[in-house]
Parts: C-alpha cells; structure tokens; sequence
C-alpha cells in the first residue's frame, strides 16, 4: 500500500467502536422500503455523521419514497468513483421495537444489519477517511439510495445518471456468508400477466364462459418453459390469484412471474418470448396483458474482473484473502454494470441470512472491509 492508503487504514482501524455506534443507530432506525419517513431518517443519521466531518451532502427529493442523498469529497479533474448503498429494509415498520439490535461476543444482528445498514456505516466511514489524508486526485460520491429491496423504480434514473460519470462503481452490499465479495449476478425482473376472461354460471351456462384461470394455466406451462439451466435463465410463476366463486367461470386472474438471467443480452429475447406467451389466446374470449413491475440488470463478471484483482491485493495486504462469487440476488450493481462501468459488489461487512429475523453481522470484519474499500479507491487514481 502506499502512504495515502497506509494513512487511511490506520485511521480506520482506530475507529472501531464508533462504526459499531453508528450501526446500531441505524439498524435501530425502522426503514422499510414504503416508509419515506424511516428511510429518511436513516438518511439524516448518515448526513450528520458527514456534514460533522464538513463533507457536502445534497438532497434529492422523491415523492413517495426515501430521498437520494449524495455525498461528495472534492479531488482532481479525474472521474469520480462512486459508492453506492440502499438505506431501505424489507422489515415492516415496528420490527425494531421488537428485534432491535442486540450483539453477541462476534455477531451482531436486527432487521437490515448486514443488509445493507453495515455497508452504509462502510461508505460514511470511507469518505471520512479519505477527508483526512489530504486532497484526492478525483472526487469520491456516495449515493445513498431509498427503494432498492422494491427495485429502485425512483432511484435507478440518479444511479445511472451519476455512474455515467464515474471511473468506478463499489458497492458494500454485504460480503458473502463464506467472506468473499460479489463478481457477478443475476439480472431479474417482476412482471404480472392479467387476464380477462368472461363470467358465467358454471352449473347452469357453463359453455358462456370463458375461463380466465384456464387460459392463464396454459400461459403458465409456457412461461415455465423458458427456463433453461444451461443458460442461467429461470422463469417461475409464485403467485396466482383469480375468480370469484367455484361455481363461477372465472373472469379474471392474475399471476406474478419472477424471471432470471445471467447476461444483458437474454433479457430482450426472454421479453419478447415472456410478450408472445402473453398475447397468445389460449381460448376464445379471453384475453390479457403484460405489466412489468420490477426489473434489475444483470452484473456480469467481465466488469469486475479488474476492481475485484485489485481489491483482492489489497486484501492479502490487510491480512485476509476474498474470492469474486456469483450470486442469482440482484442489486443495484446491476444497472452500473450493464453501462460497461467498471463495478464490483459485496464490499461490505461479512454477513449472512438476509431478510430473516436471524439475519447477522460478523463484527470483526467491520474495520478491515472499510480498510479494503478505502485502499481501492485510492488504487484508482491512474484511471
């Protein structure tokens, strides 16, 4: 490492007991992803934590859900590298007062610890490091973010936008159960088949009908169908809802498809397989429709590969060792990826059993994933 990056890790590694503070006020913050008012105070826990340092935050507003916050370290001309972190949870609002945070001799655990409340303690503590080695020779941005468990519908637009204009994209979403950090993933998308059918008496004018929940069963065994192992592709239908009574022809249904796939070039063809299913009549009388609800791209290994040698120096430096692993979950990485900016994910505290009440966080490797992503940063200042 050089000086800069020596100067850094051991301002970090002095740091511990203040970064396990900040934690637990976050993850003792309720945050769910439709609670503007939660996300947002989350927000204010991390911008007084910056502005205290004398860092920049700017606020954009969102209707509906948390605000973006962008933080920002001036430096050089060089393109900046961007940070990003989701304050949202997937915990109703009430789970803190619960299950609040509680920690053991390792472990630390509550709704959101690992993901991804710790890698936001990760990126405040990176930039108030980096303010105290001296001028940088590119700026450093953190765009905190407020809807990503739902997608980031409202957040995706300010995450392309500023990656646009980045050297470099990192992301401490948490570190793999195993400790390694995350080198690709799996793009996937929500979409809803509505169909329309039409009601009638099933006992006393049976063949009036035209049955919604039969046409919508044969969209199902197709759509199931474009499922290929071989190329990382999965379709499932998980929900299904349709009907009025059984002694009713039904005249609508509705189902809930979750698609998956591993490059950005699969999803238009598995799009346009998904709308030819959907537009297909299965049975006269019926018809239906595509909504799409939610979708992430996908984060392929050959934009990581350089960021994550890098890293993985750095840390056989620090005194651990890391693999790039991929995972079929899906996050905000995604989008800065397929714009062909370099990206690596994973980069916060280890963790494990996200979006369950046993989710935990590894304590011990607060500070030495903080170590890493600040020496990565700086490791980027020939880009």
């Amino acid at each position: 490492m050089n000086e800069a990056q020596r100067q850094a890790s051991d301002w970090l590694s002095g740091q511990y007991e203040a970064m396990e503070k900040l934690l637990q006020s976050l993850v003792d913050t309720d945050s769910n992803s439709y609670d503007k008012a939660g996300v947002d105070a989350v927000g204010e826990l991390l911008a007084a934590q910056l502005l205290a340092d004398g860092i920049s935050i700017e606020r954009i507003p969102v209707e509906g859900f948390g605000d973006v916050l962008l933080a920002e370290l001036p430096g050089g001309s060089g393109k900046p590298v961007l940070l990003l972190g989701h304050r949202d949870t997937v915990f109703p609002k009430g789970t803190t007062s619960a299950r609040g945070y509680t920690k053991d001799a390792e472990l630390a655990y509550g709704p959101g610890v690992a993901d991804m409340k710790g890698g936001l303690v990760l990126n405040c503590f990176a930039l108030k490091a980096l303010k105290r080695i001296g001028p940088l020779p590119f700026p450093v941005q953190i765009l905190y973010t407020g809807d990503e468990e739902i997608g980031s519908a409202s957040a995706r637009v300010h995450i392309e936008k500023y990656a646009r204009q980045a050297r470099a994209v990192l992301n401490p979403e948490p570190g793999r159960a195993s400790g390694n950090v995350v080198s690709a993933r799996k793009g996937g998308a929500t979409l809803i088949i509505e169909v329309s059918g039409r009601a009638a008496h099933s006992g006393v004018n049976h063949a009036d009908g035209a049955s919604a929940i039969q046409a919508l069963a044969h969209k199902v065994i197709k759509l199931h169908a474009l499922t290929n192992y071989a190329a990382g592709i999965t379709t499932n239908v998980g929900l299904i809802s349709g009907g009025t009574s059984s002694n009713t022809v039904a005249p609508s249904a509705t189902a809930k498809l979750d698609v998956r796939f591993v490059e950005l070039r699969q999803w238009d063809e598995i799009l346009a397989a998904v709308q030819a299913i959907v537009a297909e009549e299965e049975l006269p009388g019926t018809s239906a429709r595509l909504l799409e609800a939610t979708t992430f791209l996908p984060m392929e290994a050959r934009h990581s590969t350089e960021l994550l040698s890098i890293y993985q120096g750095l840390a056989q430096e620090l005194g651990f060792s890391v693999e790039g692993e991929f995972t079929g979950g899906c996050a905000d990485s995604g989008f800065t990826a397929s714009l062909g900016i370099p990206t690596l994910c994973g980069l916060g505290p280890v963790g494990g059993k996200v979006h369950t009440d046993r989710e935990y966080l590894e304590l011990d490797t607060l500070v030495p994933r903080g170590q890493a992503l600040v020496a990565t940063i700086l490791a980027l200042g020939d880009g």
